[in-house]
């Protein structure tokens, strides 16, 4: 079974406590393909239950580009949460492993 790591790259960054990813995937078919599979909905399961919010995706057609804003991930932010990676870097592998169909 395939997974995101097979067809894109992902950086992630922060705003607060929201988690943003932003999926690049490697080919045109690639980027068709994760237009369809990486719905809002897909992303906010695949993260719950940390997601407090809607979860909102915005397409990058011109650069091939999906960007993922997930509220609540990061719990307080930088300076708020008591976790190790406050600006959730780390948590981009944890899309990439998402599984595809």
């Amino acid at each position: 079974m395939r997974t995101v790591d097979d067809v894109a790259d992902v950086r992630t960054g922060d705003k607060g406590d929201t988690l943003i990813l932003a999926v690049f995937p490697r080919t045109d078919e690639h980027y068709e393909l994760l237009t369809r599979v990486l719905t809002a909905d897909a992303v906010a399961s695949h993260f719950a239950p940390s997601v407090t919010g809607p979860v909102r995706r915005s397409e990058m057609p011109l650069v091939s580009g999906l960007v993922f804003e997930l509220p609540g991930v990061l719990g307080g932010g930088v300076t708020g949460s008591p976790v190790l990676d406050g600006h959730g870097k780390c948590l981009s592998y944890h899309l990439l492993g998402m599984r595809l169909p």
